[in-house]
């Protein structure tokens, strides 16, 4: 098993994406924290994740917006299990859907809150064991509009974007440490988002929807592309692989050892400006 004897705290881990990285985490060793909001549906998770498992798994109902939350919750975590090896940050909400001089501010501002804030606050309250461990793993989750625009989501995107430039950020300041930290692209995935922009009708706009009733016709990206590439990134697989974003889609992330000098020595799988030289032009 990749993760034996392994500790990991997964945010968001209840539902979702979030809930199907516990699955698999479980299946490979990991004992586990699991983190969302919403009590019942933690324990719901964990009694049917302990099905599957000898491994101890616990739950710590928590806003990961709030820093004496994030703090209680690594406190925790350190009683029950002594350290911690990784962390998975996929709490996240979409936020409001529509267009940016619509939308509710403070909805604006708690996604911000949530998907960025919230990352930060959970990276920061596990840096310190892992510093003393000189050992560790985290994964953040990109998501759509990091890269490129998105129209009417401009919360979402602009938390995501930023989350991918915390990443490569704080991959730099703990390189020292053996602390690997890395994102995620995941793709589209059937997921509670899915239904609220089918809600959201014309606020989405149209494109937004057709892509929506296709993706819940035709079904989003397998949970299992997900949680493999979690588990690679979690494990000694990837060591010495930080600050990258990684698409579940799109990148042959299972050959990345074999290139990985390459790999770190250049731009591969980071985010980037593109100026007019990178294009042909000489202006």
């Amino acid at each position: 098993m990749k993760l034996e004897g392994k500790t990991a705290i997964i945010t968001g881990g209840s539902v979702g994406i979030g809930k199907a990285i516990a699955t698999t985490f479980a299946r490979e060793g990991a004992n586990m924290v699991l983190i969302s909001r919403t009590r019942a549906e933690l324990t719901a998770a964990m009694q049917e994740i302990t099905q599957i498992t000898e491994k101890k798994i616990v739950i710590f109902p928590a806003d990961i917006s709030d820093p004496r939350a994030v703090k209680k919750m690594a406190d925790f975590t350190l009683n029950e299990f002594q350290r911690i090896d990784i962390l998975v940050n996929c709490a996240g909400i979409q936020g409001p859907i529509g267009l940016s001089a619509d939308v509710d501010a403070y909805k604006w501002l708690d996604t911000i809150k949530i998907n960025l804030f919230g990352t930060f606050l959970c990276t920061r309250a596990v840096l310190p064991d892992m510093v003393k461990n000189k050992n560790g793993k985290i994964i953040n989750f990109s998501g759509g509009g990091a890269v490129s625009p998105r129209s009417r989501f401009s919360a979402y995107a602009a938390s995501k974007a930023a989350v991918v430039r915390l990443t490569e950020n704080l991959a730099v300041e703990y390189k020292d440490f053996s602390i690997d930290i890395n994102a995620i692209a995941p793709g589209s995935m059937n997921t509670r988002m899915l239904e609220e922009t089918l809600k959201a009708g014309e606020k989405a706009g149209k494109e937004a929807i057709a892509q929506s009733l296709k993706q819940k016709q035709e079904g989003g990206v397998p949970p299992e592309r997900i949680t493999e590439l979690a588990v690679f990134l979690a494990s000694s697989q990837s060591d010495g692989l930080t600050g990258r974003l990684i698409s579940v889609l799109w990148d042959k992330w299972r050959d990345i050892p074999q290139h990985l000098e390459k790999i770190m020595s250049s731009d591969i799988y980071a985010m980037r400006r593109i100026v007019p030289k990178d294009r042909g032009y000489d202006w």
